[in-house]
């Protein structure tokens, strides 16, 4: 290994290489998430590599690490090492000889994080297959994973050649958010849901995230993804995947695994009909919470030839015992008026109310948001006056914001070797089966693109979840 400030090779447990170092996905959320792992466990022994094209040098790739570290509140002596001993290499990691010489700095266990777009991701492995890799390397990339079922499944036998699936990290955060484990513990650990958590009592399921946020400058990802792939395709199919699985009889990354693949294979679109059961729209100009927005197509960079969704719908059915004929409807989108994330399940009506009560009587309603976390349980209960009458009121609770960023939790899995919370190959490639009949149905017009304002609640025509 070069540079002055090393650490002696045998002092490295893992060395964590990111590629694409200079990029917002690395300052932003990886360089902050690895600092709160240095200062909860002082004893890990790591040593970080920025790689990149951009032609930098260690001083100003340290002065990013601090900056990030500095957000993130890291203190004591691990993170002071890394951040001293840290170093930069200029690297094109499409070309084999970059990318060995590059691997020949890495000491340890050499984790390597792709925080790249996916097709340099795809370039830079295929580079790899020309270059004599390290024993126990770990590559970790970000969705989109392929573009297609087909790619997704290109990628997996060529990421396979390289390394074992178990080494291979295949990022989701949204399974490092708290909120998407605690459904475990909620379901799980309570007898009072795991029961009722089926077809039997449940008649639909909305997972839902919508932002007030529009397309921030990503003309060059969102643009060519749109809110399907960017959100149902990966994340949201995800979540559903918690929900949705039989319990597992551990929560170790096999039995996990498996159950999640398993609820999976299960999902298919709505009646198998993705035009009559998908949704499709596109923002036009309007205000954010006072923030004046522009048309998406207006936005620098987009092609509007493109017809990109900036808002997808879809209802999908899980086809086992316990929850067919259950929607489960997802739904993602840019610049509404108000954020919302949650997982909303809606149960059936009671199969009989005696004659008397007047009032609410609405089915009962978990609502579990995403963030902030917390869990409302919305039921019927007799007023403080007439006690025939029912009001509805909600039964809170606050999980708390989780001791850990999500991206921390990801980060911890590939420092330790624990794939429990990556994407599996396998359901990588369901997640692109599950969506692909409503992809070829917007691209053969047979859904509608839609408009709505930016700062609204999307299409006035669409039915509220």
């Amino acid at each position: 290994m070069s540079g002055s400030a090393t650490e002696p090779t045998e002092t490295i447990d893992t060395t964590l290489c990111i590629l694409g170092a200079s990029g917002d996905l690395t300052s932003r959320l990886l360089l902050p998430a690895l600092a709160q792992l240095l200062t909860e466990d002082p004893h890990r022994r790591v040593r970080l590599i920025g790689a990149g094209m951009d032609d930098w040098d260690d001083e100003r790739w340290r002065g990013v690490v601090e900056k990030a570290f500095a957000s993130a509140d890291a203190e004591g002596p691990t993170v002071e090492g890394v951040r001293e001993h840290t170093t930069y290499r200029r690297t094109d990691i499409t070309d084999p000889h970059d990318f060995a010489g590059l691997l020949s700095e890495c000491a340890g266990r050499v984790a390597l994080y792709f925080a790249v777009p996916p097709a340099i991701a795809a370039k830079g492995c295929r580079a790899l297959e020309e270059v004599d890799l390290p024993p126990r390397l770990i590559l970790a990339l970000e969705k989109p994973f392929g573009s297609d079922q087909a790619g997704a499944h290109a990628l997996n036998e060529q990421l396979t050649t390289l390394v074992p699936e178990e080494q291979i990290y295949r990022i989701d955060h949204f399974m490092g958010r708290s909120t998407v484990l605690n459904v475990l513990g909620l379901r799980f650990a309570n007898r009072v849901f795991e029961p009722v958590w089926s077809n039997e009592h449940i008649e639909s399921v909305a997972i839902r995230y919508d932002e007030t946020l529009g397309l921030e400058g990503r003309a060059g990802y969102y643009d060519t993804a749109g809110a399907m792939v960017d959100m149902i395709q990966s994340h949201l199919l995800q979540v559903l995947a918690v929900v949705a699985m039989d319990p597992p009889a551990t929560l170790d990354a096999v039995d996990f695994r498996d159950a999640k693949a398993a609820a999976l294979r299960a999902t298919r679109v709505w009646d198998e009909d993705a035009a009559a059961n998908s949704r499709r729209a596109r923002y036009t100009a309007g205000a954010v919470a006072g923030r004046e927005l522009p048309s998406y197509v207006d936005e620098p960079g987009v092609d509007p030839a493109h017809d990109t969704e900036t808002l997808a719908e879809v209802t999908v059915e899980v086809g086992t015992s316990r929850w067919a004929g259950v929607p489960f409807t997802l739904r993602s989108g840019k610049a509404l008026g108000v954020k919302v994330s949650e997982i909303v399940m809606r149960f059936k009506d009671v199969s009989h109310l005696p004659t008397g009560f007047e009032g609410s009587t609405e089915p009962s309603v978990l609502r579990l948001s995403l963030g902030p976390d917390r869990m409302s349980l919305e039921l019927n209960l007799n007023g403080p006056g007439d006690p025939f009458h029912l009001d509805r009121a909600a039964l809170e609770s606050e999980f708390g914001e989780g001791e850990r960023r999500a991206y921390s939790e990801v980060l911890e899995g590939i420092l330790d070797g624990d794939p429990t919370l990556s994407v599996r190959g396998d359901t990588a490639e369901q997640c692109w089966r599950i969506v692909q009949p409503v992809i070829d149905a917007w691209r053969s017009g047979a859904v509608p693109l839609e408009d709505y304002p930016a700062g609204s609640s999307g299409p006035e025509a669409w039915p509220e979840l």
